[in-house]
């Protein structure tokens, strides 16, 4: 059934009710299956109204959850979802159905499997193309304490595009491990899917032919039936192609329609017979059954929640520009100014704000598909022959291109600029793509500058400072809104490690505290600030850092002749951070004074709203504000 609109009341679903476990459903007739699909579908648009969250992909694997639990024995026997984005049914069919409107909230589900929630979620995700290594991983160990089970990783053509995947393959053969691949083949990631392999899978499709199984087992070449399926959203290679997975050493089946349910059991149930290394290849439609989705994948990615469902409260700020619009707007002047910009993503088109630039500027625009540390070192390339490469990652994605950024970029000193997205916490996602490890992981790194805005305007003014520096530079802010400040357009480079005192101390008290803000902390630093100086009768001095390497060690000298206490605020782990940076030179410089650093703890914390979060961690004004006192008194009592 396709549906026009998300219901605004809980739908009746009286099949879907009765299934607290997938045995429940495994009792049922295959022929109520279709009915049971129907009804999550019909539940998940329902839920998805109430909490927001991953929606477009969730929708396309309907069918395929409800045919993966009713032939295979999960728990025990194992499934490995990739990434995540298409967990929703499975969770709702696995004892979590009047849970899923509570996904990404505080204390709710998480958005991504997760093993601390179910015991039906095998591995924790939350970054793509690890489910096949999880898998073999699985197998192997089972195969070790010979106590067989079936494994089964589901994975989006989008995922195989990163080379852990084939990495994972590759050691399966060369270990016939008993590990069955479903590759979801909807032609999209977050973003359409880009490169070879996706025009490998089309023309796969184009030979009219797919490989079926028979009731005995076996592999059997056969026409397509006559079933109509989207059409590709690029074009195939005309010529006859090979098919990678069977050259790797894979057995091969399909490609099938992935919402025939009839179909999925029969392939699921003849190939579970089966050993070795196994790939089943469907074809789904991203959004199935709702109509606006399958007509525009890309916006129905994710959705917010619908406030007619539930009430909204909007934030003051929402009339700021995101950091991501503020990126991509400064992509597009630098790139009319110098032609020697060309930019990256890692399928992070829509997300980092660069479909203008990419409109404007197809022949200087590389969407590499999900592949960070290829995408690093293509920049590194690029900047060999004189070019200015600029790399849009998330901080979290970053994590990946580690070893890249290090070697390939940094130990030879290339002109690479990076705008790192999604940085500090990132609010109903949860930590798996929280970018709170990114001072720690590049400060470290000789020759690369590292800076974090205050404020949109600063972040532009700053991306520029970065693509004028001559070496690698890293531009580091959040997801977002903005403070609401004015942008200006023209383009002003910063003076290198230099910070800027945003408050100054109020030269009527006899004692100072001196806060060294970085980022996105600035601005509540200050209205703490504001509050403090009175409290606790103390002038207070806040300083917007900028740079997070170098440090600005001259500030930090002349402030420190007038301060008694040094507090550093920042929205990051404050182990190995930049109040680390902060301790590191007073204790070289032999300066002894308290000094309080405030931020991240040192845990993973757990999805909720972003102001949440903040307020939890104690980053907003008021839990800045209370930790100097706190930290304020008990230096009082030790002097």
């Amino acid at each position: 059934m396709l549906y026009t609109k998300i219901p605004t009341q809980r739908p009746v679903t009286p099949l879907l009710d009765e299934i607290d476990h997938p045995k429940q459903l495994r009792q049922l007739d295959s022929n109520q299956l279709l009915q049971v699909a129907d009804e999550l579908r019909q539940y998940i648009l329902y839920a998805a109204g109430v909490s927001g969250g991953h929606f477009g992909a969730n929708l396309g694997v309907v069918e395929l959850t409800v045919a993966l639990h009713y032939c295979f024995n999960t728990p025990r026997d194992r499934l490995i979802w990739d990434v995540g984005h298409q967990a929703y049914p499975h969770k709702i069919l696995t004892g979590r159905r009047e849970q899923i409107t509570t996904i990404r909230a505080k204390n709710g589900l998480a958005a991504f499997p997760a093993r601390e929630e179910s015991e039906f979620d095998t591995f924790g995700v939350g970054h793509s193309s690890t489910a096949i290594s999880a898998g073999l991983g699985m197998s192997l160990a089972r195969r070790y304490q010979k106590d067989p089970c079936e494994v089964v990783a589901i994975v989006g053509d989008g995922a195989m595009t990163a080379g852990m995947a084939f990495e994972a393959m590759n050691d399966a053969v060369a270990h016939q491990a008993d590990l069955m691949v479903v590759l979801n083949d909807n032609d999209m990631s977050i973003s359409c899917s880009t490169g070879g392999f996706a025009k490998h899978l089309a023309a796969i499709w184009e030979k009219g032919h797919f490989v079926n199984i028979t009731e005995t087992g076996d592999a059997i070449v056969e026409p397509y039936p006559n079933w109509s399926y989207t059409s590709r959203l690029h074009e195939a290679a005309t010529n006859e192609a090979d098919n990678l997975f069977k050259a790797i050493g894979f057995e091969y089946y399909g490609p099938f329609d992935g919402h025939d349910i009839d179909q999925l059991v029969h392939v699921f149930e003849s190939l579970k017979k089966r050993s070795g290394p196994r790939l089943i290849h469907i074809y789904t439609k991203k959004g199935k059954g709702f109509s606006p989705a399958e007509k525009d994948p890309i916006k129905y990615h994710a959705i917010a929640k619908i406030p007619s469902i539930v009430p909204q409260t909007l934030s003051s700020k929402k009339s700021a520009p995101k950091y991501s619009a503020i990126f991509g707007q400064w992509l597009c002047d630098e790139a009319e100014r110098d032609s020697r910009l060309l930019a990256i993503t890692p399928a992070m088109c829509e997300g980092s704000g660069m479909v203008e630039f990419a409109q404007k500027y197809p022949d200087r625009f590389f969407d590499v598909a999900i592949a960070e540390q290829h995408a690093v070192t293509l920049a590194a390339g690029m900047a060999c022959e004189g070019l200015k490469p600029v790399v849009a990652i998330y901080s979290t994605f970053l994590q990946r291109g580690y070893d890249q950024l290090v070697h390939d970029v940094a130990l030879q000193n290339l002109d690479v600029t990076f705008g790192i997205d999604r940085a500090g916490l990132v609010g109903e996602d949860g930590p798996t793509h929280a970018g709170a490890y990114d001072y720690a992981y590049m400060r470290t790194i000789p020759n690369l500058v590292l800076m974090a805005p205050k404020d949109e305007n600063e972040c532009r003014q700053m991306l520029h400072t970065a693509y004028q520096y001559s070496g690698p530079a890293a531009v580091r802010y959040p997801r977002g809104v903005g403070e609401g400040v004015d942008v200006t357009q023209e383009l002003t480079a910063l003076e290198i490690g230099k910070s800027e005192i945003v408050l100054p101390v109020d030269a009527q008290y006899d004692e100072h505290i001196t806060i060294l803000a970085f980022g996105s902390r600035v601005a509540p630093a200050i209205q703490a600030a504001k509050k403090l100086s009175q409290q606790l009768d103390v002038g207070i001095c806040v300083v917007n850092m900028r740079f997070i390497k170098p440090l600005d060690t001259q500030m930090i000298h002349e402030l420190n002749l007038k301060t008694t206490m040094f507090v550093t605020v920042e929205e990051h782990a404050v182990m190995a951070g930049a109040g680390s940076s902060v301790n590191e030179y007073l204790a070289q410089a032999q300066i002894l004074k308290p000094i309080l650093n405030i931020g991240l703890p040192d845990e993973f914390l757990p999805q909720a709203d972003h102001k949440q979060m903040l307020h939890d961690c104690g980053l907003d004004a008021e839990g800045i504000s209370d930790s100097i006192v706190r930290a304020w008194k008990k230096s009082l009592v030790l002097c």
